[in-house]
């Protein structure tokens, strides 16, 4: 077998689990003829290097502010060129917009490998870039989208950033997965109606509006799994709302737990202003569960009324009417749920995704 080497630039990776973390662990964990290595950003006591998974993780920098995210391009590109002159690289692997930099700077070097740049963006085109303006690096980030071998979007919604940005070249909609057989599970035993959500305590993924929606839903109560920079602006929303007793913030929740906690429920809900796409919809389609959704950006690929109930942003009412819906027709709710699990087993196992992306995303930057 010919094994060939990517270098993985990510800002962040294990313990620190999103989406983009999520995807680039099923994906590696599944082919076997890549070598991964990863530079990421080091958080706190973080091992330097460590395994994890298939990928060999080195670790740079330091975590915790906005100035350390800024001096990690540099430093990643420093760490990279020392890294390929002892192993050479066959190609790298760019973790969504930023990332580009490093990339860009290590041709500054004379090291100019082939990449393919992932996009798994969740803010909206015009927050992703134009905070961006007010420093040097929009130049670098749109070369950087140009001379990319292949650029994996996760949606429909994000291919078309790329085009925007100037690229011309192969562009693959590869989604995010789910692992199906740990996702599934039967329902645990718990006394009333409990909405969940799994999702960063920010503005774009709308707890605010689930939060309202239960003034609407005397009784019904909702489990939060996550953490964020708006977790006291949340809270002291359900206090001056008087709901505050039926909220139960779990914090962030390890993504090996969250089957249960998804189980342990009867509808998931997120009222999204902004998506990628979210792998959390997905991973509640396996677990079972009736999804409320929006669909802006990414999730108006697969959120649908066959397979969901689609709300318009910030409308607590349409929340409570997609709930009363789903308890109201639970027979009706049973074949939407249904419907949700095959399109899961058809187009998001971690295993048909993984292989998507060894044949139409590397196999293409490894041939340039």
């Amino acid at each position: 077998m010919d094994m060939k080497r990517i270098l993985v630039f990510s800002l962040a990776y294990y313990p620190r689990v999103g989406g983009a973390e999520v995807a680039i662990k099923e994906i590696s964990d599944r082919i076997l003829d890549i070598e991964f290595e990863m530079l990421t950003l080091r958080f706190g006591q973080e091992p330097k290097m460590e395994r994890v998974g298939k990928v060999l993780v080195h670790r740079v920098g330091w975590g915790g502010g906005y100035l350390s995210k800024i001096l990690f391009a540099p430093l990643a590109a420093a760490e990279a060129f020392a890294l390929h002159r002892q192993k050479k690289f066959d190609a790298a692997w760019v973790m969504m917009s930023y990332m580009v930099i490093p990339l860009m700077l290590l041709r500054v070097l004379g090291v100019h490998l082939p990449y393919v740049l992932t996009l798994q963006e969740g803010d909206t085109e015009s927050h992703m870039f134009g905070r961006l303006r007010v420093l040097p690096f929009l130049p670098l980030i749109n070369a950087g989208f140009r001379k990319a071998q292949v650029v994996q979007a996760i949606s429909t919604y994000l291919g078309r950033w790329a085009r925007r940005r100037g690229f011309t070249g192969t562009l693959e909609i590869v989604p995010n997965g789910v692992d199906i057989a740990r996702f599934a599970g039967e329902p645990v035993a718990h006394e009333g109606t409990l909405l969940i959500t799994a999702s960063r305590l920010v503005h774009k993924n709308g707890i605010d509006t689930i939060i309202r929606a239960l003034v609407l839903m005397p009784g019904v109560q909702l489990v939060v799994c996550g953490s964020g920079g708006d977790e006291a602006k949340l809270k002291a929303l359900a206090r001056e709302l008087k709901v505050e007793d039926r909220v139960l913030w779990r914090g962030h929740v390890d993504h090996l737990e969250l089957p249960r906690a998804l189980h342990a429920a009867d509808i998931f809900v997120r009222p999204s202003r902004s998506e990628g796409m979210g792998n959390s919809f997905v991973e509640a389609f396996a677990a079972g569960l009736p999804v409320i959704a929006t669909q802006v950006g990414g999730l108006r690929d697969f959120i649908t009324t066959e397979v969901a109930w689609p709300v318009m942003p910030d409308s607590p009412e349409h929340i409570a009417e997609a709930v009363g819906e789903i308890l109201g027709n639970p027979e009706g709710a049973k074949k939407v749920v249904e419907n949700a699990k095959q399109l899961v087993l058809a187009r998001y196992d971690w295993s048909l995704v993984a292989q998507d992306m060894r044949q139409k995303v590397f196999a293409k930057v490894f041939e340039s």
